[in-house]
């Protein structure tokens, strides 16, 4: 069972990575090119939103007790 800060910190963890997926291609064609400044606060954004939503909304997928 996971708490709410922990279901909150795995979905802003997951939408990282999944923002990260998504900047990586738009910024270069080959994986040296990577404005890697940009994936990372892109990602980072992505992050604190995700948070954010779950601090105003909740997180479905943690455990009620």
């Amino acid at each position: 069972p996971m708490t709410i800060v922990q279901a909150a910190f795995t979905r802003a963890a997951r939408t990282a990575a999944q923002a990260a997926l998504g900047a990586i291609p738009s910024t270069a064609v080959l994986l040296d090119a990577v404005d890697w400044a940009i994936v990372a606060s892109t990602s980072g954004l992505a992050a604190v939103l995700s948070l954010l939503t779950a601090v105003a909304f909740g997180v479905p997928e943690a455990t009620k007790d």
